[in-house]
């Protein structure tokens, strides 16, 4: 599980995403350590290396060695939002999954993912940026977690 550090507190790394194609995916710019240690319920120091291959992701760390799709990463701020084809994309991806309640949604860690990047907000507006975010692909939870990430989100612009 990723560890929440201090909120609002800045942390400088460098990075363990490397470009593998000359063609970068669309979706790639999606693709983020923490989305990786929610995914795989590690934490960020057991990542070495996730590979942005042309089709695939290759995730590598301490008990991990597994391609995944880049479907499978949420939309995060700070890139060009989420198109509606790329929406599609991860409606498609959600098909697949075994369980038939799940069908029509998001993994349940995306809701994690942004409850944590809500709470690692710098700013006001970056929080609002969040916002938007989640409104554009409410579509993605269910009625429960939607409310969830709001009150998340109410949360953290009381203490910003």
């Amino acid at each position: 599980m990723l560890s929440l550090p201090k909120p609002k507190a800045l942390v400088i790394r460098e990075s363990k995403i490397v470009h593998k194609s000359r063609i970068i995916h669309a979706l790639a710019r999606f693709v983020t350590e923490e989305a990786v240690c929610l995914m795989f319920n590690i934490q960020l120091e057991d990542i070495y290396v996730v590979e942005c291959w042309r089709y695939m992701v290759y995730v590598h760390a301490k008990g991990v060695s597994k391609f995944v799709s880049y479907a499978d990463f949420p939309p995060i701020v700070g890139v060009k939002p989420p198109t509606p084809t790329e929406m599609l994309k991860w409606r498609k991806r959600w098909r697949k999954q075994s369980i038939a309640a799940y069908r029509k949604q998001a993994p349940k860690w995306w809701a994690e993912f942004f409850a944590y990047e809500f709470w690692q907000a710098f700013s006001e507006p970056t929080l609002h940026s969040w916002a938007e975010l989640v409104e554009l692909i409410k579509f993605a939870f269910n009625e429960e977690t939607l409310q969830t990430l709001q009150e998340e989100l109410l949360s953290g612009l009381v203490s910003s």
